[in-house]
This record gives structure tokens, C-alpha cells and sequence, in this order.
């Protein structure tokens, strides 16, 4: 229990950690930048309020930016839930529901997602 918890928590970390960032400028070049993502939302409230050092409001904007993009509203509840209760993430995951499986395949694109598009 204690491992799966603990794969959660780093699913959840990997799509944090991935967004943020920023960029340097030098007058002497041009610098391309990319637009920021950011939005509020469930994703959003749930990252903020879970207490970690890198749960920033840019971090978590991003985040929740990428949901709006590939998750329905209430696939972003229902995830939003992971946050306070890893646990409730891995009953998901090892369910043998189907919907449950469509979910977790929905969420894990979805994380997979914002590691790339946030970083």
C-alpha cells in the first residue's frame, strides 16, 4: 500500500514539477516565447491546497490548463480528489470496473500530457 501510494504521489509530483519554469532574456538576441498556460479550476484549488513547496500558482495554473484541455469536468473532480486522497487514486487504479479503467486511462493521459506541455 504504502508503494502505491507512493506511485501516486510521484504521478502527481511529475506533472507538478513539470510545469513552471521560465525563460532568460538577452538584448542580444531574440528570445521565442512560449504562451503560458494557466487556469483555475478543481486541478487547480486541489494542487494549491495540498500543501507542497512546489504546488506554485503558475505550477498549478499550468496544470489545470492542460485538464481543461483533455479531461472533462467531471473527470477533473473526480481527479482533483487524488490530491488529499492518494489512496482513493490507487483504489482506481487497481479496479477491475471498466469504468474505472476508462478513467484511469484518461488520467494518465492527461498527466503524461501536462509533463509535456508544462515543462
Amino acid at each position: 500500500m504504502k508503494r502505491a501510494t507512493m506511485i501516486i504521489a510521484g504521478v502527481a509530483a511529475l506533472g507538478l514539477s513539470a510545469c513552471g519554469g521560465g525563460s532568460s532574456y538577452s538584448s542580444s538576441r531574440a528570445v521565442t516565447t512560449q504562451p503560458v498556460l494557466f487556469a483555475t479550476g478543481p486541478i487547480y484549488s486541489a494542487c494549491r491546497s495540498g500543501g507542497r513547496d512546489q504546488a506554485s500558482r503558475a505550477r498549478c495554473g499550468c496544470v489545470q490548463a492542460v485538464a481543461n484541455q483533455s479531461l472533462s469536468s467531471n473527470d477533473q473532480r473526480r481527479g482533483a480528489g487524488f490530491f488529499s486522497n492518494p489512496q482513493q487514486a490507487q483504489e482506481v487504479r487497481q479496479s477491475d470496473r471498466a469504468i474505472d479503467e476508462r478513467f484511469w486511462t484518461r488520467w494518465k493521459g492527461y498527466s503524461d500530457a501536462a509533463a509535456r506541455q508544462c515543462s
